[in-house]
């Protein structure tokens, strides 16, 4: 794994979607890529947080199909995936493949475990997939102290509790393990794919919306009939695939792969403080500990080209 801390980045310019006007490829160049993550961290969870509020309306399996046939049809007509697979060599077809189906399926996962567990303890399982990923590329002492005191946060923010639905457990972990596959397969295709990294994320999402299209479809159906209800889960999914997506691409254009995996622990942060606003899970003291320890960890990782 060490070729892929080695490797070189891909420009900012080079992430930033080709349809994309001189201001926001400015602003890709001139924000660092922090920033993206940032944004991405917020909105990775503040979606799916008002997706639990519409759960009794439209069912988990048809909010899952309703977030990704919302991203695929933004992507659709501004990436042209149609285009990119024409485009793409054998290799990157089947990369893009992979990527989208690890889309689909890690998105009702995930639904089906916030169905039935609080979110922030969804977030630290999620978490926890990716600290194989980050230990690839650590490089250093410090960085693998950071490391320790992030792992140490998210341990105290999983209540043993909420342990009392295996159910609820099995999805949150199957979860965590395909969301590793998408921090691999994400970063694949924002260094090395076709056309450009956001390009290659709506093709992906097209694939997705093809393997979701027959498992939640009858359960979406209800939106339909009710505009305001269409109008709110379109929202969900534009916060939930679109902006975090597109976020998380020009961020793993340049980061290595390690330090993307290891900012990572600042989303069960994201996630409790989402959960107390928005879905009024309000963490208790070993919770506030473990969000002060990973927001320490990450605070004393260094990236690899730091040196």
């Amino acid at each position: 794994m060490d070729d892929q801390r080695q490797a070189p980045y891909t420009s900012p310019a080079a992430a930033t979607p080709a349809f994309a006007g001189p201001a926001l490829a400015g602003l890709a160049t001139r924000l660092p890529p922090h920033i993206w993550f940032a944004v991405s961290a917020v909105f990775h969870y503040l979606g799916p947080a008002f997706a639990v509020l519409l759960f009794a309306q439209v069912g988990v399996l048809g909010m899952a199909w309703l977030r990704i046939a919302t991203a695929a049809l933004v992507f659709a007509p501004l990436t042209r995936p149609w285009r990119t697979f024409a485009s793409a060599d054998l290799p990157t077809r089947l990369l893009l493949v992979a990527f989208g189906a690890c889309l689909a399926v890690m998105n009702c996962s995930f639904y089906l475990a916030l169905d039935r567990l609080p979110i922030s303890l969804v977030a630290a399982i999620e978490f926890v997939g990716t600290i194989g990923v980050a230990l690839a590329g650590l490089g250093s002492t410090r960085n693998l102290a950071a490391l320790a005191i992030a792992v140490t946060g998210t341990l105290l923010l999983i209540d043993v509790k909420w342990a009392s639905d295996p159910v609820g457990l099995v999805w949150a972990f199957l979860n965590g393990a395909l969301f590793v596959g998408y921090i691999v397969l994400g970063h694949r295709v924002a260094r090395a794919g076709a056309g450009d990294g956001i390009a290659g994320l709506g093709a992906a999402m097209a694939v997705a919306f093809v393997v979701v299209l027959p498992v939640g479809f009858a359960d979406a159906l209800s939106a339909f009939l009710s505009p305001p209800l269409l109008v709110a889960a379109i929202g969900v999914g534009i916060c939930s695939s679109v902006i975090p997506y597109v976020c998380d691409q020009l961020a793993m254009a340049r980061l290595p792969r390690a330090s993307f995996a290891l900012m990572l622990s600042l989303l069960p942060v994201t996630a409790t403080l989402i959960g107390v606003v928005v879905l009024r899970q309000v963490p208790g003291p070993s919770d506030c500990l473990g969000i002060a320890l990973v927001v320490a960890g990450v605070a004393l990782h260094r990236p690899a080209s730091a040196g």
